[in-house]
């Protein structure tokens, strides 16, 4: 069952900017990796789902709620991570949690400890005093720790120090067991391909592909052909990399990472759109 829709939206802010006919779906317990550039349409689609535009063309929906039209109910029960988090400076960590808490109605805040323990954070501090790193920290325990069905999630760990980013990956791995949904922007290959079960790659504001990972790299793959010494020298070859043999040449395929795959759709070296769903 899909949980999140996108239709055929277009945003068009003029020279080639905005999204073009995106459409795509996610699914209910699916974690869904969206990748591409900075300016590639990313932001401006998940600003889309989360209410914060009008659709000029086409449509959004969450759970069947039209996501213009009933943005109070579905940001009150979601959990949003902004690409650019926007904090009120002068108060504290507690003092926004707090201010979260109630802003969604009261909603419990019932993971909000064990998150302040995971990520290692202490929230009492003036949030303008704290660093980029401790913000992005403060802003994944807003957006989770109402234990939400729903997570999209802008660039989340941006700013975190690898440690951190370990630790939120785990974060992942555990609510995608508790059936969460989840949409995750990320110019983290490694945490998309950990977390994510599909993937959609935007460029210049259109979908070039959707596809799970291990499709995207049993499209992928790029054959190698290597010449040895001798025979005896490429069976043995062939046979530790699971090649084809002919003569001393030994012709093997390696599945590419998704980084690779990502860059090769922007270095125009693909064009398949045949995963657009």
């Amino acid at each position: 069952m899909s949980v999140m829709k996108v239709e055929n939206l277009v945003r068009d802010y003029g020279d080639g900017k905005g999204v073009f006919d995106i459409s795509f779906h996610v699914n209910h317990g699916e974690a869904f990796g969206f990748l591409g550039p900075n300016g590639a349409g990313k932001t401006t689609t998940i600003r889309h789902l989360m209410g914060f535009l009008k659709a000029k063309s086409g449509t959004c929906t969450m759970n069947g709620l039209d996501c213009w039209k009933e943005r109070d109910q579905i940001q009150s029960e979601l959990g949003y991570i902004p690409g650019e988090i926007s904090f009120f400076d002068d108060m504290t960590g507690t003092g926004f949690l707090k201010f979260m808490t109630e802003y969604r109605g009261n909603r419990g805040d019932n993971c909000q400890k064990e998150l302040l323990e995971r990520f290692e954070l202490n929230p009492k501090d003036k949030i303008k005093k704290m660093s980029k790193g401790m913000k992005q920290k403060l802003g994944i325990v807003a957006a989770f720790m109402h234990d939400p069905d729903i997570l999209i999630l802008d660039e989340p760990t941006s700013g975190l120090d690898p440690l951190m980013q370990n630790r939120f990956i785990d974060l992942i791995e555990e609510e995608k067991k508790q059936g969460k949904t989840i949409l995750m922007s990320s110019h983290m290959f490694e945490e998309v391909e950990r977390t994510c079960d599909r993937v959609g790659i935007i460029r210049k504001g259109k979908l070039v592909t959707v596809d799970s990972t291990a499709a995207l790299r049993e499209r992928h793959v790029r054959p190698y052909r290597v010449t040895l010494e001798n025979e005896t020298i490429a069976e043995a070859f062939s046979k530790d990399f699971g090649g084809v043999r002919d003569g001393r040449s030994v012709t093997v395929t390696a599945k590419q990472s998704l980084e690779e795959i990502f860059m090769d759709y922007y270095r125009g070296e693909k064009n398949d759109e045949s995963g657009i769903v």
